[in-house]
């Protein structure tokens, strides 16, 4: 794959990117040689994350651990909530809104309820409220959302993802690329996942993607890819599901997403229509009025239009006091998972299953 052919590069900011370099190197350095202090935990701490800025798929991969582990143990998910209106520890209720918690964490408990959602911008303070619930409310594992560069914690097993379409390797530092740190942070990681992979890829994509990852012997390398589920009603009290194949070819979609990269969303939707309004903005955008009345304009022109949108932007704007009354009946989202594919012997389920038992079971 070559670099220039499948990433933008903003080659103008280099100067910068070389000093934001130093820095990123200057801070693993100090944690590295334990100048910055870390802290591990009694309890199995399963670290998501990534070394670039958003768009690798973090929470639909927590999703797939949580229904791996809910029904073995008590299980609880500790976010920043990026861009909530709120600070310090907060445990979700099913009184929180997006705007509380943000709008990864409302989505997981919302599709989660039993489980303990908890959010703070200090991952290590949050772990110890945790661990200091009462004892039928203290987790057995914690899922830390987005966590590796917060090195002030040393998970039990660090999960690195990578975007197959702009793997770590092809990218570059901020502010020229997209890259917080220099591709050596994945070193750290205990598995790497290449995530939204194509379903079409051959032996030889497999290899040249693990060769230039260049990982040490004892990572384990994985490939996953985005699985689309059936249409569902943003309001369901509103409205009926909507099957993706009651959609025609002539059926006017208004898609609207606030995703880090939504040619996957897109290209999704353009499999049941072909009359396609798209209106895109930025990863994790707060809908204004301004926003909304856009659309409007488009939705009004239409009487069968559908507005669809991502399952994380069903979050913002299931709650946004903007929301006219008519979209109720009108709104739906894709949900997405993941099916993960593995190289190796062992399944993907069986190497974190076995950690968290292992894990469990040294503390006894």
């Amino acid at each position: 794959m070559d670099t220039e052919n499948t990433i933008k590069l903003n080659r103008a900011l280099y100067p910068i990117s070389f000093f934001y370099g130093i820095g990123s190197w200057f801070r693993n350095f100090m944690f590295n040689k334990g100048m910055l202090p870390t802290e591990q935990f009694p309890i199995p701490v399963i670290c998501i994350g990534n070394l670039t800025v958003g768009g690798t798929g973090k929470t639909p991969h927590t999703e797939y651990i949580i229904r791996l582990l809910k029904d073995r143990y008590k299980v609880a998910v500790l976010s920043r909530g990026y861009k909530r209106k709120t600070n310090g520890f907060l445990l979700a209720t099913p009184e929180s809104s997006s705007k509380t918690i943000g709008d990864e964490p409302y989505q997981i408990k919302q599709k989660f309820p039993d489980i303990i959602v908890a959010v703070d911008e200090n991952r290590r303070r949050g772990i110890h409220k945790l661990l200091d619930l009462d004892e039928n409310q203290r987790p057995d594992v914690i899922l830390l959302d987005d966590g590796f560069q917060h090195r002030y914690v040393t998970p039990s097993l660090s999960l690195l993802l990578t975007d197959y379409h702009r793997l770590i390797y092809q990218d570059k530092l901020l502010p020229v690329g997209r890259l917080m740190e220099s591709k050596n942070g994945a070193l750290r990681a205990d598995i790497v996942v290449v995530t939204k992979c194509d379903p079409d890829l051959k032996p030889i994509d497999f290899r040249i993607i693990e060769e230039n990852l260049a990982l040490w012997s004892h990572q384990l390398l994985y490939f996953t890819k985005i699985v689309y589920g059936d249409i569902q009603p943003l309001f369901p009290e509103e409205t009926t599901s909507q099957n993706p194949k009651d959609i025609k070819p002539d059926t006017t979609v208004i898609a609207v997403s606030g995703i880090a990269k939504p040619e996957l969303f897109l290209e999704e939707i353009g499999r049941y229509s072909g009359k396609i309004h798209p209106f895109t903005f930025a990863d994790h955008h707060n809908y204004s009025k301004k926003d909304i009345k856009k659309i409007q304009e488009v939705v009004s022109a239409s009487e069968d239009a559908i507005i669809l949108t991502t399952e994380k932007d069903a979050a913002r704007l299931k709650d946004n006091r903007y929301l006219p009354e008519e979209w109720k009946s009108r709104i739906y989202y894709l949900p997405i998972t993941i099916d993960v594919t593995s190289k190796h012997y062992k399944s993907f389920d069986e190497v974190i299953l076995k950690h968290v038992s292992e894990f469990k079971k040294s503390r006894i």
